[in-house]
């Protein structure tokens, strides 16, 4: 491809009606006739239901109705889960006892969202306190919290590769111990919503979510109402970020359908921001124990060990996928002989975890490259050249001992990069001054590959009479910004002004087929889509231009004046062209009227980003306050659309990285309560806490696919957790600290 829009930093289309406040989300939508759906969730862990009053809500002002699991079918959110694995599906309300803090019991209709809530503080369940095991390794041996199931334990994987006991027992250093990757919220701007309208005449249900993935919302809440699914349209209003969370079809989603569907009347549900912390999924929630033995010259000889997931109460559809998705990337960028991983996955009376930007990959990242930098600081040698002395280098294909297939990498490479450009032996040296001036500096590394890509996608392509173009994508934006991207891609395929192509998606009438937004498939999948699409309008134009030019097609280009024939200056505009195809009688025999191509895409082979990140830290030894001074990323994913969107993926994912691993954990007491249930309690990363990012990019292209993208939308969050512990304690000169590193816990280890 050229390079006339293709690798250019095109401003992101959709950003002015943001900025200017223009963007209509869910809680923005009118409707007619509109009930306003509250929750009466559970305030315990864990209890049997006794009994439900409602009598007293139904005399409140306003209030429509209110109804219990007895007066709804018996309905289940979707799961997904391996055939060998216990999915337990989420009830819409609980049926006769709750799992988690925050489970919904009881649905009040309302004529406003006030009146509902109110009339929500009127209901009056009794329930009868049950033990709660709120952490996965106490529930692993706590007595079944699913009576139907013989144990909590709902997965098990273990993978053996290589001679592992011989590995260890020739060792000349063991490192390892106990990594946990605590709770976090993901913490959209926009938490959930979800609207739907019941059209009794035309027999059909229009619902409009705040979700990643609307087609499957559509197949779900068609399955579920006993519809077909030409009976269900889903549309995505602006989403206001979703980092994975809202990939699941939640209880809320069924419900609210449900009951439009059955009173006839739209109803509409939004999540309040404290409701959000026990109702939308967690992320990571992970405790590993892992072992890696190095020889004496600090090369890899084997890693063991075994990791638990904390699944939470119920399965959703993503729920079950994380913890495999750990075990796969369980070699990362390096050469490991011999591995022997267990995995078990655990039910808990705590809210579902699920996807949450990197699901199963930054925890994975961030046990192997703890264990790397505890192997370089046992055998006294710098973390960069252990990392160096391991690397895989091909051949590409690349079969892990885990299972993945590396598609392309030159992790050396980017290594190597990233010290050139942050200058670390200069680094070292400023580290060194420091120290002799009692100043507590830190460096630390990172290097990772992670796995993005899967499925299949649509895409269409079409030409207006007048030379507008539209795109059809069966991706899901929530604030990415890759419809730039796809039309960057028209734009360079077709030579249309960027200006005059506008893209259509999340919405299930325009675009009937798709797999939504998630697991950074979107260029790599729904960008190949979309690329064929408009290649099959681009043999079009070639056939026109070439029946007005007399020529054949096949020597026809795409030239500054138009389309014309190579090695001539014979050339006719775009506008001729497309005036042609709205034309019949001037086509040329065998063609139909229009300019318009649909195509599918499906991704054989997942592809595998890497980089490599630095972080430079200082702690304050009176206070243990972390200050993070420079942070530097080298990220290799493929072939760049548009560098303004890749960098903004890299600072997006290197925040939210950065706070998990100094401020965000969701904290469980004993009683299974959530203690950080609010942003007073649960600390987000703020702009004045956040380092100057220096971003660079390596590029090895994908063979995957026809663009040679790789996804880049986790890479920040997956590399910048380990990154920045790692430098953290090299300040303090200790082998571990649990996330996340707050004041008061880097204090408390300096006093130790």
């Amino acid at each position: 491809m050229s390079n006339r829009y293709i690798g250019q930093p095109m401003k992101r289309q959709e950003d002015g009606k943001l900025v200017r406040g223009q963007g209509r989300y869910l809680a923005d939508l009118p409707s007619e006739n509109l009930l306003h759906l509250a929750l009466v969730r559970s305030p315990y862990a864990h209890a049997r239901l006794l009994s439900v009053d409602t009598s007293e809500a139904l005399k409140c002002p306003g209030v429509v109705g209110v109804y219990t699991s007895s007066d709804l079918p018996e309905l289940y959110a979707p799961a997904s889960a391996p055939r060998d694995a216990h999915g337990i599906p989420h009830p819409l309300l609980a049926r006769e006892r709750v799992r988690y803090a925050g489970e919904p019991v009881v649905a009040v209709l309302a004529t406003s969202e006030a009146l509902a809530h109110d009339a929500a503080q009127q209901v009056f369940v009794d329930y009868e306190p049950l033990p709660a095991y709120p952490e996965p390794l106490q529930a692993e041996t706590a007595p079944a919290i699913h009576p139907q199931l013989p144990s909590n334990v709902a997965l098990t994987r273990k993978t053996v590769a290589g001679e592992v006991a011989e590995a260890f027992a020739r060792a000349h250093t063991v490192v390892g111990g106990r990594l946990v990757q605590q709770r976090v919220a993901p913490s959209a701007m926009e938490p959930r919503g979800v609207l739907a309208s019941w059209d009794g005449i035309r027999e059909a249900l229009t619902v409009w979510s705040s979700t990643q993935m609307p087609h499957d919302l559509r197949s779900a809440v068609a399955e579920k109402l006993g519809l077909a699914e030409n009976q269900v349209r889903v549309i995505t209003p602006d989403v206001g970020g979703a980092f994975g969370a809202k990939i699941n079809v939640y209880p809320e989603e069924i419900l609210v359908a449900y009951l439009a569907r059955r009173l006839g009347r739209s109803v509409r549900w939004v999540e309040g921001r404290g409701e959000s912390f026990g109702a939308t999924i967690h992320g990571r929630a992970q405790v590993a124990e892992l072992e890696m033995a190095f020889d004496a010259e600090g090369k890899i000889l084997g890693l063991r060990g075994r990791v638990v997931a904390d699944l939470g109460a119920y399965a959703l559809e993503t729920t079950l996928g994380n913890a495999p998705g750990t075990m796969l990337m369980l070699q990362g960028p390096y050469e490991i002989p011999a591995l022997e991983l267990e995995m078990l996955g655990v039910y808990t009376n705590a809210t579902p975890t699920g996807a949450y930007r990197g699901a199963g990959r930054p925890e994975a990242t961030y046990y192997l490259e703890r264990l790397m930098d505890m192997g370089a600081r046992a055998l006294g040698l710098d973390p960069a050249e252990i990392r160096r002395k391991n690397f895989i280098t091909g051949p590409f294909p690349y079969k892990t001992r885990t299972g993945a297939r590396y598609d392309s990498g030159a992790y050396g490479e980017v290594l190597q990069k990233l010290l050139e450009v942050s200058n670390y032996p200069q680094l070292r040296a400023e580290q060194a001054q420091a120290k002799s001036q009692g100043r507590l500096l830190g460096i630390g590394l990172c290097s990772y590959v992670e796995i993005t890509g899967y499925g299949w996608e649509t895409g269409g392509v079409r030409i207006n009479p007048d030379g507008s173009a539209v795109i059809f994508t069966g991706t899901s934006p929530h604030g990415q910004g890759t419809q730039n991207a796809f039309v960057q891609i028209v734009a360079e395929r077709l030579g249309l002004p960027p200006e005059r192509i506008r893209v259509v998606q999340g919405d299930t009438l325009a675009v009937p087929y798709g797999m939504g937004t998630a697991g950074s498939r979107t260029l790599s999948v729904g960008g190949s889509a979309v690329l064929k699409a408009a290649d099959l309008v681009r043999d079009k134009v070639a056939r026109i231009a070439a029946h007005l030019l007399e020529a054949a097609p096949e020597d026809i280009e795409l030239l500054e004046q138009g389309w014309g024939v190579r090695g001539t200056d014979k050339a006719v505009p775009m506008e001729q062209i497309i005036a042609t195809a709205f034309n019949p009688r001037k086509l040329p025999p065998g063609l139909e009227p229009g300019l318009e191509g649909q195509a599918s895409f499906a991704l054989k082979d997942a592809n595998y980003p890497f980089g490599a990140h630095l972080a430079v830290v200082e702690v304050d030894p009176e206070t243990g306050q972390v200050r993070i001074l420079r942070y530097v990323a080298v990220d290799d994913c493929g072939v760049v659309v548009n560098p303004l969107l890749f960098e903004g993926q890299q600072h997006g994912g290197i925040a939210q990285g950065i706070g998990q691993a100094l401020y965000e954990g969701i904290i469980y007491d004993e009683e299974g309560q959530n203690r950080t249930a609010n942003y007073l309690e649960y600390a987000l990363p703020k702009a004045d806490q956040m380092p100057p990012m220096e971003p660079h990019r390596h590029q090895t292209p994908s063979p995957t696919n026809p663009l040679g993208v790789k996804g880049v939308g986790e890479a920040g969050a997956i590399a910048a957790t380990p990154a920045v512990v790692n430098a953290v304690l090299d300040a303090l000169g200790i082998a571990h600290l649990d996330m996340p590193l707050t004041p008061e816990k880097v204090w408390r280890a300096l006093r130790r």
